[in-house]
C-alpha cells in the first residue's frame, strides 16, 4: 500500500515509544496511576507547561476534550467553538452528551474564530433563559492546520476570562503548533490564559494515549472523577505514561513534529503550480488541503490519494504528513497529482 496521506493516525508508532514501553514493563507497580513513573511523567508535563496543576493520563482525544470542558463547564452552560471544531462535528455529540451543555458555532475565519464573534452572545450572561456562556474550545493547531498566534490566543482568553468563562485548547495537534511557532509550549499555552488543555500525543508518535493538562491550577481537582466515570482511568496507567515521560524528553515530540511540518510545506512547493489545483489554507503545519476538479476524483480514489474532508465539498482533500513521512512519499504524491491532472 502507498504511504498514507489520510491522516497522521494512519502512521505506525514511533520505535521510540515501542522501547519505553518496554522499560516499562519491568516488574510489579502499583495501578491506577499510583505508580512512580506516572508520578514523574506528570511532572514532566508540569515543567513542559510551567504549571502546578492537574495532569490527568487518558486513552484517547474525545476523552480528553470531553473530560476537559466537563471539568470547567454545568449543564446550563454554552460552549462556543469554530463550526470546523473536531468536538462539534468529530465526536458524535459526545462533548453535548457528556456536559450537558449547548455548543454554539461560530463562522471559522482560516480555522479560526476571534474575540469580536463572541460579544454578540454574551448579552444573554443574567438572563436564567437562555444557556449561560461558560467555556471557549479552540484547537491549536486548527481543524485546517493553520495555528492561532499567541496575541490570538490571549485575546480570546482575556474576553473569556473578562465574563467568568474559561479557555480550553484541543491540542491533539498542539506539537505542530509549537514547531511552526518557534515558541515554547509554556509562551503558547500558559503565558496566553489558556485554563484547560488537552494534550495529544497519538497523531505524533504515541501507541496511544492523551493527556489533560490544568494551567489554571484552581481547577481540576475533581478531575479524577470525571476521568472515572468517563471509563478513561487505565488500571496499567505505567505504559501511557512512559510514552509521555520519553515523548516529552529532549524535544523528541517537537522533533517529530517539525518533520512532518516539513514534509507538508515540501508537498505544497511541489503541488502549488499544478493547473487545477487550490491550497485554500495556508500551509503552517502537517496539513495540506486541496481543491481538486471533480473529474480527477477518480483516479485519485484509485491511487490512494483521495480523501474527501467535506460531503458538501467533494473536490475537497486534505493531506496529512506524519513523522514517518519521507520525501520520497511526498513526490511519489506530487507526481500522482501531476499525472491525474
Amino acid at each position: 500500500m502507498a504511504h498514507s496521506f489520510g491522516s497522521d493516525n494512519h502512521s505506525g508508532v514511533h520505535p521510540l515509544m515501542i522501547k519505553a514501553i518496554e522499560e516499562a514493563n519491568s516488574g510489579h507497580v502499583p495501578a491506577y496511576g499510583d505508580d512512580l513513573l506516572t508520578a514523574q511523567a506528570k511532572d514532566t508535563v508540569r515543567e513542559v507547561f510551567g504549571t502546578d496543576g492537574e495532569v490527568v493520563f487518558m486513552f484517547n482525544g474525545t476523552g480528553a476534550n470531553v473530560l476537559a470542558l466537563r471539568s470547567v463547564t454545568r449543564p446550563y452552560n454554552a460552549v462556543f467553538c469554530a463550526s470546523t471544531a473536531h468536538t462539534w462535528n468529530n465526536e458524535c455529540g459526545a462533548p453535548e452528551c457528556h456536559t450537558g451543555c449547548k455548543f454554539i458555532t461560530l463562522e471559522e475565519h482560516d480555522g479560526k474564530i476571534t474575540p469580536e464573534q463572541l460579544l454578540p452572545h454574551l448579552t444573554v450572561i443574567g438572563n436564567c433563559h437562555h444557556n449561560l456562556p461558560g467555556a471557549v474550545t479552540v484547537a491549536q493547531s486548527t481543524e485546517v492546520g493553520t495555528v492561532y498566534t499567541n496575541d490570538e490566543l490571549r485575546a480570546l482568553a482575556d474576553i473569556a476570562h473578562a465574563h467568568n468563562m474559561y479557555l480550553h485548547v484541543d491540542g491533539t495537534r498542539l506539537a505542530n503548533a509549537v514547531a511552526a511557532a518557534g515558541c515554547t509550549a509554556r509562551e503558547m499555552i500558559t503565558e496566553t490564559g489558556v485554563d484547560v488543555l488537552s494534550f495529544g500525543g497519538t497523531k505524533n508518535g504515541m501507541l496511544l494515549g492523551e493527556s489533560v493538562v490544568f494551567i489554571n491550577d484552581s481547577i481540576g481537582s475533581d478531575a479524577p472523577y470525571h476521568r472515572k466515570q468517563l471509563m478513561q482511568l487505565a488500571s496499567k496507567m505505567r505504559y501511557v505514561a512512559a510514552q509521555f515521560e520519553t515523548y516529552i524528553s529532549d524535544g523528541f515530540w517537537l522533533r517529530n513534529a517539525a518533520h512532518a511540518n516539513s514534509m507538508a510545506s515540501y508537498l505544497g512547493e511541489l503541488i502549488s503550480g499544478i493547473p487545477g489545483i487550490v491550497i485554500p489554507y495556508t500551509v503552517q503545519t502537517n496539513m495540506v488541503f486541496v481543491h481538486v476538479p471533480d473529474e480527477a476524483i477518480p483516479d485519485l480514489k484509485e491511487r490512494g490519494y483521495y480523501r474527501n474532508v467535506d460531503p458538501a465539498v467533494p473536490g475537497l482533500v486534505r493531506y496529512v504528513c506524519s513523522f514517518d513521512t519521507g520525501k520520497e512519499d511526498v513526490e511519489a504524491l506530487a507526481n500522482a497529482l501531476k499525472e491525474v491532472l
